[in-house]
C-alpha cells in the first residue's frame, strides 16, 4: 500500500515541470495525483498502460522519446528546406518561421509514437505548435503532412498559425487534467497539466480520495463511502454483465441492458469530433457540459454516415447497431494498454457465432484472407495525417449498392478497385439475393438534405421522426430542418425540444434557427434550464435578439444564467478568433454595439484572415448607421482576402444600400464567381442584375444556380416573377409549380 510520504513526493515532483507543464490546480473534492500513485496499487494495469499509445502521448524531448532522425537530416518540401539536428542533448529543427524566413527552433515535446511522431516548438505567448513534418515509425522517413500543398508562413494551416496551435487544437487530449489559461488581454497562454500523457486519472478521474479510501481502508479506519471508492466515477457498468447466445442464436445479447453512458462518455471527450466549451472535464462529469460534438453532416462524413473526415469514432460508434445493443468501448478494446481484447476476427467472435460469421458462407472469401476479416468489411479504414489508417466505427454491412446511387465509397471497391460499384453490387446481390441492407437507413435522406434536392424535407422529416433511428441521426436530420417551414416540422421540432436525448434536443433547437422571434421565444425559452450546459447556451444563443416580454421573471434569470455561460464559453476559447466573432455577434444582437464592437475588432487582431469578423463588424457598423464604416471595413478585408467570397457579397450589398450600383454589380459577380456553389450569392446577383434593367443575365444567372439548386424557393420565385413581368406565362407558370411541388415537399 501506498505512504502517505511518497504521496507527497510524487506530488512535489509533478509540481516541479517547467511552464507549461506545470501541476493544475486540484479541485476542492479530489486532487490529481499521477499514474506513479496509482501503479503502487494496480501494478497489472499500470504494466498495460506503460506499453500504450496514452502513455507516450506527448513527453518531453529528449534520447529516450525521440524516434525521428535528428542527425543532420535534411527534408525539402515546396522550396522549403528543413533541417533536424540535435547538441548537448537537445533537438533542434531549422525551419520556415511565421516570417517566411528560416529559424533555428528546439524541439520541446514529442506528440505520439506510432504510425508517426510529431514534434512541438514552444512560440513566444506560451504557444505551442505542431510541426507540419512529421516521422513516419514504419518507414523511417521524414514527410509532411499537406504533401500536395504549399504552406506558406501565411496560410493558416502554416505550423505557426492557430490551426496548428497544441494550446487548443491538440492539448486537453494528450495530456491529463489539463487547463488551457489563455490571457485574452495579454494574448498569451498559461497552458498546465496534472500529467504529461493521457494518465489514468485521465479516464478514472482525480484520485487523491481513492487514495484516501484506500489508507483508511488498509488502516482500519472509518471512512464515509458512498460506494464510489472516492473515485469520480466507478467505470463499472460491465461488472457482472455477460454476452451469450441462447439457444441457435448466432448473436451474443446484453444480460442486463446499459442503462448510463459513463465509459463512452469518458472515451467520447478525446475519441469524438467535438469543440470544448469549458475546462475541467474529469470522468463522470457530464459529457455535454464541457464540450459541443458534431453531428453526422457534411464535410465530416458521407451521407450514409461514413468517416470523411477525422472524426475520431464516437460520432460513428453511435450510429452502430453495436452501441444499441449495449455494446462499449471496453467490450472489445482493453482499456489500460489499448489493444483490442482478441485478435483478428476473435474479437467479433466473442459475441457473433464463428460458424455462422466466420466461415465463407459469410463472406464469401478465402479462409485467412483479407475479404474474411471482419474488420475489412464492416470497419474500412480512412487514412488521416498521410499514413494513419483508422477504422470506421459504425460496423455497417458493406452497401456498393448506395455507392451506385450516391457515390458512396464501400469496403468492396476498397479492395477491388479494379472493378466498379456496379460489380461490386451485382456480387453482393448474387450472394444474398437483393441488395444489401443495414442498420444506417438513411442516406437518401441525408443525400438529398447535402444536395439540397427537391422533397428533402420531407425525407428528414420522415429520419427525424422514426424513433428506431439511432438519436445522432434523427438529431442530424433534425439540424437540417427549418422548424419555421410547415407544420409538421414545427411538430417534430417540437418533440425533439422534448426528447429525453440530448443530441435530439440540439438538433431541434438548430432547426429553430431561422424562426421568427415568437417562435424561438415559444420552444427555445424553456431549454435555457435545461440540465446540461450544451443546450443551455445554445438556446440562450438563439434568443439573444428577442425581447424577454412574456417571459416570467424565473425565465429571465435562468435566460440570464445561460447568457453568462454562452459568454464564459466563448471567453474560454478566445484564443480563437471564430469565439471572438460569436461573442461579438451575441453582443451585437443583444444591443450590446461597445463590446460587439471590440470583440469584433479583437477577432481580426488576433487573424486578420477570418473572413466571417469583417462581416459581422460591418453588420454592426450598418445595425448603427454607420455604413462609411461597415464599407471601409469590408474593404479591409478584401485587401487581406481577396478571394473572399462572403467579403465581396457583403460589400456588394453595402454599396447597394450606397445607390453605387454599378460597383456594386461589380463585387456580387465578383462573389458569384468565387463561389459558384452559393444558391443566395446567385440569386442576390440574380436579382440586382434584374434591376439594374439586364434581364436576360439576371433570368440566365438565376436559371443557372436553379439547375445547381432546385430546391431553392428564393431562385424559383425570382425566376417566376421575372418571367411573368416579361409576359412569359408559360415559363412563369413551369417555375410557378416547381415552387408549389418544392413547397410541398419541405
Amino acid at each position: 500500500m501506498l505512504d502517505a510520504k511518497l504521496v507527497v513526493a510524487l506530488l512535489l515532483l509533478v509540481a516541479a515541470f517547467p511552464t507549461p507543464s506545470r501541476a493544475a490546480e486540484p479541485t476542492a473534492e479530489s486532487r490529481f495525483l499521477g499514474s506513479t500513485v496509482c501503479a503502487a496499487c494496480h501494478a497489472k494495469e499500470s504494466s498495460a498502460w506503460q506499453g500504450s499509445q496514452h502513455r507516450a502521448a506527448m513527453q518531453i524531448a529528449d534520447e529516450k522519446t525521440v524516434r525521428g532522425n535528428f542527425n543532420a537530416a535534411r527534408f525539402s518540401h515546396e522550396g522549403v528546406t528543413s533541417t533536424f539536428s540535435r547538441r548537448d542533448g537537445k533537438f533542434f529543427v531549422r525551419t520556415d518561421g511565421p516570417d517566411g524566413k528560416l529559424h533555428d527552433y528546439e524541439v520541446r515535446y514529442t506528440f505520439g509514437i506510432e504510425p508517426l511522431q510529431q514534434y512541438l516548438i514552444e512560440l513566444p505567448g506560451g504557444r505551442l505548435q505542431a510541426l507540419s513534418i512529421a516521422w513516419d515509425a514504419g518507414k523511417q522517413r521524414w514527410f509532411h503532412l499537406y504533401p500536395k500543398e504549399r504552406i506558406s508562413s501565411a496560410d493558416e494551416l502554416h505550423w505557426t498559425r492557430s490551426s496548428q496551435n497544441w494550446n487548443y487544437m491538440c492539448a486537453d487530449c494528450h495530456s491529463t487534467g489539463l487547463r488551457k489559461n489563455y490571457d485574452a488581454a495579454a494574448d498569451r497562454f498559461q497552458t498546465q497539466w496534472s500529467e504529461i500523457s493521457v494518465g489514468c486519472e485521465a479516464c478514472h478521474g482525480p484520485g487523491s480520495a481513492h487514495v484516501t479510501w484506500a489508507q483508511a481502508r488498509r488502516d482500519g479506519k472509518p471512512y464515509a463511502d458512498d460506494g464510489s471508492k472516492g473515485l469520480a466515477a466507478r467505470l463499472d457498468e460491465r461488472h457482472g454483465v455477460t454476452w451469450t447466445r441462447d439457444g441457435a442464436a448466432a448473436t451474443a445479447t446484453r444480460s442486463k441492458s446499459r442503462s448510463t453512458e459513463r465509459e463512452i462518455d469518458v472515451c467520447a471527450q478525446c475519441h469524438a469530433r467535438r469543440g470544448q466549451i469549458a475546462d475541467g472535464y474529469t470522468a463522470g462529469k457530464p459529457f455535454l457540459d464541457y464540450y459541443r460534438p458534431a453531428l453526422l453532416g457534411a464535410p465530416l462524413y458521407h451521407p450514409d454516415g461514413q468517416q470523411r473526415d477525422e472524426v475520431y469514432d464516437w460520432g460513428s460508434f453511435l450510429q452502430s447497431k453495436m452501441y444499441t445493443a449495449g455494446v462499449t468501448c471496453s467490450d472489445c478494446h482493453e482499456p489500460h494498454g489499448g489493444k483490442l481484447r482478441a485478435e483478428g476476427n476473435t474479437v467479433c467472435t466473442q459475441c457473433h457465432a464463428p460458424a455462422k460469421f466466420d466461415s465463407a458462407t459469410h463472406h464469401h472469401h478465402l479462409a485467412g484472407g483479407k475479404g474474411a476479416q471482419c474488420a475489412n468489411c464492416h470497419m474500412p479504414t480512412a487514412t488521416y495525417m498521410q499514413i494513419d489508417p483508422r477504422h470506421d466505427h459504425s460496423l455497417r454491412v458493406p452497401r456498393p449498392d448506395l455507392s451506385v446511387q450516391l457515390g458512396t465509397p464501400n469496403a468492396c471497391n476498397a479492395c477491388h478497385a479494379n472493378h466498379d460499384a456496379r460489380w461490386a453490387a451485382a456480387q453482393v446481390k448474387s450472394w444474398v439475393g437483393h441488395d444489401a441492407t443495414g442498420y444506417q437507413r438513411f442516406a437518401a435522406a441525408f443525400a438529398a438534405g447535402n444536395a439540397g434536392a427537391v422533397g428533402a424535407g420531407a425525407k428528414l422529416r420522415a429520419i427525424a421522426g422514426d424513433a428506431t433511428q439511432p438519436a445522432i441521426v434523427r438529431a442530424t436530420a433534425l439540424s437540417w430542418l427549418n422548424a419555421n417551414a410547415n407544420t409538421a416540422t414545427l411538430d417534430l421540432a417540437m418533440a425533439g425540444l422534448r426528447d429525453a436525448n440530448a443530441l435530439v434536443r440540439l438538433g431541434a433547437l438548430e432547426s429553430l434557427a431561422g424562426a421568427p422571434a415568437e417562435l424561438r421565444l415559444r420552444y427555445a425559452l424553456p431549454l435555457v434550464s435545461d440540465p446540461l450546459r450544451v443546450i443551455r447556451i445554445e438556446a440562450a444563443s438563439l434568443l439573444a435578439d428577442v425581447p424577454l416580454t412574456t417571459a416570467s421573471n424565473e425565465q429571465r434569470a435562468a435566460f440570464d444564467r445561460a447568457a453568462a455561460e454562452y459568454v464564459e464559453a466563448q471567453r474560454y476559447n478566445a484564443d480563437r478568433a471564430d469565439a471572438r466573432v460569436n461573442l461579438g455577434s451575441f453582443e451585437a444582437r443583444r444591443g450590446d454595439a461597445a463590446h460587439a464592437e471590440q470583440d469584433l475588432k479583437g477577432a481580426i487582431a488576433l487573424d486578420p484572415l477570418f473572413v466571417p469578423a469583417y462581416i459581422n463588424l460591418a453588420d454592426t457598423y450598418r445595425a448603427q448607421g454607420r455604413e462609411a464604416d461597415a464599407e471601409r471595413v469590408l474593404r479591409d478585408g478584401v485587401k487581406m482576402s481577396p478571394n473572399g467570397a462572403p467579403l465581396h457579397h457583403a460589400l456588394g450589398l453595402a454599396l447597394v444600400r450606397a445607390k453605387r450600383n454599378a460597383e456594386a454589380l461589380t463585387e456580387l459577380a465578383k462573389a458569384t464567381k468565387l463561389d459558384p456553389a452559393n444558391a443566395r450569392f446567385a440569386y442576390v446577383y440574380g436579382v440586382a442584375l434584374h434591376s439594374a434593367g439586364r434581364v436576360d443575365e439576371a433570368i440566365a444567372t438565376l436559371v443557372k444556380a436553379s439547375a445547381k439548386h432546385p430546391a431553392d424557393t428564393d431562385i424559383l420565385e425570382a425566376l417566376a416573377s421575372f418571367h411573368r413581368d416579361r409576359g412569359n406565362e408559360s415559363e412563369a407558370r413551369r417555375y410557378s409549380e416547381q415552387l408549389r411541388a418544392v413547397a410541398a415537399g419541405l
